[in-house]
């Protein structure tokens, strides 16, 4: 699977599957977040006393919500205008259409007290490249919170080893189209990323799905050196 092409395909997936994708979230479909992962990403948020946020890879908005509705000033930011124009059209937060290259190239001329990319990061390169733009998105003292797929419970049979894999809707409901591949990290991979971007990890939760006694996801908190 060729890097260049996957990491183009995955905004073109993205692109093509947007209307399904603000359905399946704005109807609930997808248990783990509703047993899980959506109340660990918003606790670990808060638990920093944010007076504002960055949200990357908004999506349809409902993180830059929840967030503002807890008094938290918040910037939700996504490529996809499509995804934008349903979080604008729900309101409780700002956001703008932006890429993870532009942000990578220092077009977001803003800071905040904590970015959050949850399960946003699915590239190989643009994910690097934004990486090391996030220390310049950070007050003094801020804090990075992405929440992803656990990689030792997202590796399924496959070799445990960094590289791109297919994608799937699997869970999501009805409606998707082609899924994106995606760019499988191994906590060392993680851990490497951070540091090449000039970021220190600080914390790691592991938020358990109450019926599988699995991960059902791991939350990285990393800070600017």
């Amino acid at each position: 699977m060729a890097a260049e092409s996957s990491e183009v395909e995955i905004l073109d997936v993205w692109h093509a599957n947007a209307p399904a994708w603000e359905r399946a979230v704005r109807d609930g479909r997808i248990e783990s977040r509703a047993l899980v992962t959506d109340r660990a990403i918003v606790q670990a948020v808060l638990a920093q006393a944010p007076r504002r946020v960055i949200d990357l890879g908004c999506g349809e908005g409902w993180l830059t919500r929840q967030l503002a509705a807890a008094g938290v000033e918040v910037l939700g930011v996504d490529a996809i205008p499509a995804l934008v124009d349903a979080a604008r059209a729900q309101g409780g937060g700002r956001f703008q259409v932006m890429s993870y290259e532009q942000v990578a190239q220092g077009a977001l001329r803003e800071r905040a007290d904590v970015v959050v990319c949850n399960f946003s990061l699915l590239g190989g390169a643009s994910v690097e490249a934004l990486l090391a733009a996030v220390p310049g998105l950070l007050e003094p003292g801020g804090s990075l919170l992405v929440q992803t797929l656990h990689p030792l419970v997202a590796m399924d049979e496959q070799a445990y080893v960094d590289g791109w894999r297919e994608g799937s809707w699997a869970g999501c409901g009805e409606g998707f189209g082609q899924p994106a591949p995606w760019y499988f990290r191994t906590l060392a991979g993680w851990l490497a990323s951070f540091a090449a971007a000039g970021l220190r990890l600080d914390s790691v939760v592991e938020p358990m799905h109450p019926r599988t006694q699995r991960p059902a996801s791991i939350i990285f908190r990393a800070g600017a050196n």
